[in-house]
């Protein structure tokens, strides 16, 4: 039940997190740099939940290697994928991870597979066909902004796999494990930044202080959930920011992001067979 509780928050928080990151970028377009500012404040959120637990250390570096997938290059095709095609629809695609992490589950961590995962990715997939094929779509939406929002859900399914993976057998505290990757996630960020030769703005760049908080606490929340229960529980109710990210833009978002039932349709197919995959495998 903990680990159903701590997904769920997390999927909210990661909801807010996206609708936060529009906000962001309508000030500031800088999307690499707007990614380096979200985790930076997400990694001083987990700093004193890593200071009050036990500090192993030496064994933090797979946690390392895993933060420069995710959050290192998720978050940073995720704010592209915001900037370029708004935080509801990118909220869709993400939301099919539970798809993909349960395929990787299946190869590689031998969980148990039923009937269910079919039925879940028939859902899925209708889903993302009602985005693909949604017409009256607003003119910020680029093509190029939903391959970015698909290659971070990519991302996103590795990641959950191999902190899954580590979680099984580590004696490092979940606080100090999402700390590590946020570190990783950060430093391979700004190396980015540095080898495209990109300054940081001079302005605006607290407007990215909301997301990253919202980003820090739901990053928290998702690696105690992944302590405590399989990736094919977890990811699915992580998955349910989809309804999140597609319901706060319709509440705050409502004239840019143009959220109609065609939208929430698939956003609700798309959770609908993430959470038929978990509960029936």
């Amino acid at each position: 039940m903990d680990a159903v509780v701590l997904a769920l928050a997390s999927a909210a928080l990661f909801g807010a997190m996206t609708v936060a990151l529009r906000f962001a970028l309508a000030r500031v377009r800088d999307a690499e740099a707007g990614a380096l500012l979200t985790i930076v404040v997400a990694f001083c959120v987990t700093l004193p939940f890593v200071a009050s637990g036990e500090l192993d250390v030496t064994g933090t570096w797979p946690f390392l290697l895993a933060g420069m997938l995710g959050p290192g290059g998720s978050q940073l095709l995720f704010t592209l994928a915001v900037r370029d095609a708004g935080p509801s629809r990118t909220s869709v695609t993400v939301g099919t991870a539970p798809l993909f992490s349960v395929a990787i589950a299946l190869l590689l961590l031998d969980e148990p597979a039923k009937a269910g995962v079919i039925g879940g990715a028939v859902l899925i997939v209708a889903g993302g066909i009602l985005l693909v094929r949604e017409p009256g779509r607003p003119e910020h939406v680029r093509w190029i902004g939903l391959g970015f929002a698909f290659a971070a859900t990519i991302i996103f399914a590795l990641r959950d796999n191999l902190v899954r993976h580590l979680a099984l057998d580590t004696d490092v505290e979940p606080a100090l494990a999402a700390a590590a990757t946020l570190l990783a996630g950060g430093l391979t960020v700004a190396a980015w930044l540095l080898v495209t030769r990109r300054r940081l703005p001079r302005r605006g760049l607290a407007t990215f202080v909301p997301a990253g908080l919202c980003f820090g606490i739901s990053y928290l929340c998702l690696f105690e959930a992944y302590y405590r229960g399989r990736v094919s529980v977890v990811s699915p109710l992580v998955a349910t920011e989809s309804l999140w990210g597609v319901g706060l833009s319709a509440l705050l978002l409502r004239r840019h992001e143009l959220v109609g039932p065609r939208l929430f349709g698939g956003a609700a197919l798309v959770v609908a067979g993430g959470t038929l995959i978990g509960l029936l495998r």
